[in-house]
């Protein structure tokens, strides 16, 4: 059945192969060679650069790639944490519609989640069209898969975080094009280095760091901001190395590098919330092809791009059919309106159950808290790692010391709505749910969420199964203090913390001839592998 499928896609292939071929002869600005496409993803980066308005960071490379690219100022990710938005990107469909939406899922064989057997990932359609592919990196994906499916290159493979690439020389491209690859890069991320002190060449001057409003003018908010900043300007000198060795081995005369981040910053009320902060992305995309004058260099698009679109618009420069069943868009396609709205969710981040989704346009951002009993600033994994931000926070709230739009995200209650004029309110202050002189978008923006929750069979309404919550609790221990955890702490009444060791545990390289994945087994408490058959719900242990 597979050999027939694959027959029939390649006749597809064979089809519109030839259409494109005709098509180019009559436009001269299509090259007549597959594209090479290459991400390079960020973590948790805000857009501050040089291109985006930032004066107090240099960021001479990243500027440079915008020049010679589109710069896209309205770009808003599906989730505001690793794992679900990557889920997203990478099947250009909400990660709430497959059941990926909870951080870190489908690390046990216990809570394993399947894709739909006819559901392929970007990275399996570009190798169906014969591209090389490889993710230099972390994948973060919530839900089970045979890495060698999806990628060209040996991988590692870590009980709680995961499998990710071993990283591959770019040199070695040569001769392996096209190709269809990620560079997975620290972004924010970098703050964790213990050489990150060092490889600040230029630190940020702290005096010059003008908060938003919602954060107080604490040093320790300021030094934290300041190190995003930091971290970007490490950043940009590692995008600068990535693009000289591009040009040095002649790869980038035939590709298209798409520079995005995952989600917004690490920081109080932007990571793992909905607002702005936890969901604009920087992203720039140019098209180093001879000829090319659809993606005009140094030109700003002000669209509205959601995160499942990269994908999707990576497959269409390919020329590869996207799969109906795509939530993403081809940002592209001229021929379509430009997005309305972008939706975006946040559920179980590590150990922390919440529900929270979002609608936002270019005007208006529409949140709905369906946890309203729940403190924004419950605990979490920041609290765990004793972040000092993070207990200044609660400590300036204790004291009595933060005004009244800074107090609000530390309410032990929340509105069950939210909504805020993004034109008069960039930073989402007011709400203006209760304000009787926006009642009718109040209730279109309500109605657009029912919706799509309706349409997409939103998961995230379902709550989640036991398996998901255990391993959680197995590696948090005390720190799970959500209800939901009561039943199974009396279940397993010696469970609690007992997989806390997995954190600290070193990733293992995988056997290059082992196909299938590695998962752990909490029974037996340790990684096993598996091999994925068809219907995928079936495994062979």
């Amino acid at each position: 059945m597979k050999k027939i499928i694959l027959l029939i896609s390649f006749s597809i292939a064979l089809l519109i192969s030839c259409k494109d071929n005709s098509e180019q002869k009559k436009d001269g600005d299509r090259n007549t060679v597959k594209p090479n496409i290459l991400w390079i993803y960020l973590e948790d980066t805000a857009p501050l650069m040089g291109s985006y308005g930032e004066t107090l960071v240099a960021t001479p490379n990243i500027d440079s790639l915008a020049m010679k690219g589109v710069l896209y100022t309205n770009v808003y990710m599906p989730a505001p944490v690793c794992s679900a938005s990557r889920s997203s990107i990478i099947t250009g469909m909400m990660a709430t519609t497959i059941g990926a939406q909870n951080h870190h899922s489908s690390r046990t064989l216990e809570s394993a989640i399947y894709l739909p057997e006819h559901l392929q990932t970007v990275p399996e359609l570009f190798k169906e069209e014969g591209y090389f592919t490889f993710n230099n990196g972390k994948d973060d994906y919530n839900f089970i898969y045979d890495r060698r499916e999806l990628y060209d290159q040996d991988y590692t493979y870590h009980p709680l975080y995961g499998k990710g690439g071993v990283r591959l020389d770019l040199a070695t491209l040569s001769g392996k094009e096209p190709f269809f690859g990620q560079i997975q890069m620290y972004g924010g991320k970098e703050i964790f280095n213990s050489k990150f002190r060092e490889n600040v060449t230029s630190p940020v001057d702290r005096s010059k760091i003008q908060l938003p409003p919602y954060l107080p003018n604490h040093p320790a908010i300021v030094e934290e901001y300041a190190n995003h900043l930091d971290a970007i300007q490490i950043t940009d000198e590692k995008v600068g190395e990535i693009m000289d060795k591009l040009k040095e081995n002649n790869l980038l005369k035939n590709t298209v590098v798409f520079f995005f981040s995952d989600h917004g910053m690490r920081m109080t009320r932007n990571k793992q919330f909905l607002y702005d902060g936890g969901l604009h992305v920087p992203l720039i995309i140019a098209d180093f092809r001879e000829g090319n004058k659809k993606l005009k260099p140094g030109s700003v698009d002000n669209d509205l791009v959601g995160g499942l679109d990269l994908g999707t618009s990576s497959l269409a420069l390919a020329g590869i059919p996207v799969p109906e069943y795509m939530e993403g868009r081809n940002i592209f396609n001229d021929s379509i309106a430009p997005r309305e709205y972008v939706i975006s969710t946040r559920d179980r981040c590590d150990f922390t159950i919440d529900r929270i989704r979002s609608v936002r346009s270019k005007e208006y951002k529409y949140i709905r808290n369906f946890m309203t009993d729940r403190p924004y600033s419950q605990p979490t994994y920041m609290d765990f790692d004793k972040v000092e931000f993070v207990g200044v926070m609660k400590q300036l709230h204790a004291q009595g010391k933060l005004n009244e739009v800074q107090d609000r995200f530390m309410s032990d209650e929340r509105p069950l709505e939210e909504l805020y004029d993004l034109k008069t309110d960039p930073f989402e202050l007011n709400n203006l749910a209760g304000n009787s002189d926006y009642s009718e978008v109040l209730i279109k923006y309500r109605s657009v969420l029912d919706q799509w929750i309706v349409e997409t069979d939103d998961k995230g309404q379902y709550g989640e199964d036991e398996a998901g919550l255990k391993f959680m609790l197995g590696i948090w221990g005390k720190e799970c203090v959500n209800p939901e955890y009561d039943a199974l702490r009396e279940k397993y009444p010696n469970f609690e913390g007992s997989l806390v060791y997995l954190k600290s545990e070193s990733s293992i390289k995988i056997d290059p001839d082992f196909v299938g994945t590695p998962l752990f087994d909490v029974k037996a408490n340790q990684p096993i592998n598996i091999k994925i058959v068809y219907p995928r719900e079936k495994l062979i242990l």
